[in-house]
């Protein structure tokens, strides 16, 4: 069975051309002069071809006026201009097969508007519509974007594991993984024996590959991760996933400056990139999710971005004199309010925020002269806040240790990260971006749900 995708005879329009499509019917409307209109879409593109079916076809009254939203079909016919308005091509049947019938009495998406909460309880279908149609398609271009940024840039892709022993963020917040049936878990000193468990000891599902990426940087100069990640936090927003995947670059010989000049350039080349790639599917959303995506991308392309200090930043916006939910001192985490004020009040555009109190960031992170900040950047960008998260890595052996210490986790469980600072360490740093955050910026979806072919939340394991 050899098709031509949609998206390809859209694009090339070679009048004349006799093509083979299959795909799933949206719509069918017949005319009285004994023929139907069927528009079928098959994935590769937002838009569908419209299918002329005529009664010259054997099967037209036994199978094209049968036809409904969701049957799956195939169309052999050639191509020809369209009279109509709202496309320029059209495909004049020569042969029409049914491949699969859907019964519009049970078939869930008769309807051209569902809402995002509904078509959540059907993740197996929504694929169908316009809207997960669209994000499936930036996702993808997204992905392929990022991989293009790094290998044309020589890092090499790492894959980091998923089952892990360590906590790279040192919150705590993770999937446990274990053999033990939970019932029967063998106890020592009223506590589970992970000595007894498949590995040897406890064992988590990943939050990073980070520190694992810094074992390769440390051998290869420069690698990157992207990959599955996973959080334990209980928490039932639409800014939150159970399961969500990272790109994390590691760079030897690199300082903050240079993690900052990679961040900047990274985010610029895949916005650049998926508007040259998804021009129809960005023009969708632009006109029915959000109104100034395309636009914000473009500005975002054309901008410098802002660096200033994490105490530069508080100061600006404790005089701000605005009423912000969460009161703004020096120490503490800045929210999503505060670093939304920054870029769209205060200076109209990205924002680097650098060197950020100690106390607040990870042990991991290179510890400046003032010893009360770490040598940290947050990328903001105006709707969201916080975009990239990174920081030049501690090098120092004895300093690592003892912040590993601070922070309350045990340094015999880092040993072989702490090995790293005593075999030719060099300045290395890093950063890390949520991919599905960014598929939400880019698109202009509310909920982080909506951006993941199958979501994982608190309560919600379908499919």
């Amino acid at each position: 069975m050899r098709r031509t995708r949609i998206a390809e005879i859209l694009a090339e329009e070679k009048i004349g051309a006799h093509y083979t499509v299959m795909g799933w019917v949206r719509t069918r409307r017949d005319s009285k002069g004994g023929f139907s209109f069927i528009e079928v879409n098959d994935g590769s593109s937002l838009s569908g071809v419209q299918v002329i079916a005529d009664q010259s076809l054997g099967n037209y009254d036994s199978d094209v006026l049968k036809l409904q939203t969701g049957c799956s079909i195939m169309v052999v016919g050639t191509l020809a201009a369209s009279p109509g308005k709202g496309q320029k091509v059209e495909l004049k049947a020569e042969a029409l097969e049914v491949l699969g019938w859907a019964d519009p009495e049970i078939y869930p998406l008769q309807k051209k508007r569902h809402s995002y909460e509904f078509l959540r309880t059907i993740a197996h279908l929504r694929p169908r519509t316009n809207t997960f149609g669209a994000v499936a398609r930036v996702r993808n271009a997204m992905a392929h974007a990022i991989h293009t940024f790094f290998q044309e840039r020589g890092f090499i892709y790492l894959h980091t594991p998923i089952i892990t022993g360590s906590d790279c963020e040192g919150a705590g917040e993770m999937f446990k993984v274990t053999t033990f049936d939970l019932n029967l878990a063998p106890e020592k000193d009223g506590e589970v024996d992970f000595t007894k468990d498949f590995f040897g000891g406890p064992a988590n599902l990943t939050v990073s590959g980070q520190l694992e990426a810094e074992i390769y940087a440390l051998s290869m100069g420069d690698v990157y991760t992207f990959g599955p990640t996973f959080r334990a936090e209980n928490s039932n927003t639409s800014r939150h996933l159970a399961e969500f995947w990272m790109v994390e670059p590691e760079m030897a010989f690199c300082d903050l400056e240079g993690d900052v000049e990679l961040a900047v350039q990274f985010l610029k080349y895949i916005f650049a990139s998926v508007l040259d790639s998804c021009k129809e599917d960005m023009v969708f959303f632009n006109r029915f999710i959000d109104h100034s995506v395309i636009k914000t991308l473009e500005d975002l392309i054309s901008q410098d971005f802002k660096v200033l200090t994490y105490t530069e930043g508080v100061e600006i916006l404790k005089k701000a004199g605005q009423g912000f939910e969460y009161p703004v001192e020096w120490g503490s985490d800045l929210q999503s309010e505060h670093e939304r004020y920054l870029c769209e009040k205060v200076f109209e555009g990205p924002v680097v925020l650098i060197d950020y109190p100690k106390e607040i960031k990870a042990f991991y992170m290179k510890m400046s002269q003032d010893g009360r900040t770490v040598k940290a950047m947050d990328v903001l960008v105006p709707k969201i806040g916080e975009i990239i998260g990174g920081s030049q890595r501690e090098d120092d052996h004895d300093i690592l240790y003892n912040r590993i210490k601070e922070s309350g986790l045990n340094p015999k469980d880092y040993w072989w990260y702490l090995e790293l600072r005593k075999f030719g360490s060099v300045p290395h740093s890093g950063f890390g971006l949520g991919f599905e955050r960014l598929i939400q910026f880019v698109t202009g979806l509310s909920n982080i749900r909506d951006v993941i072919p199958f979501p994982r939340a608190p309560g919600n394991l379908s499919f």
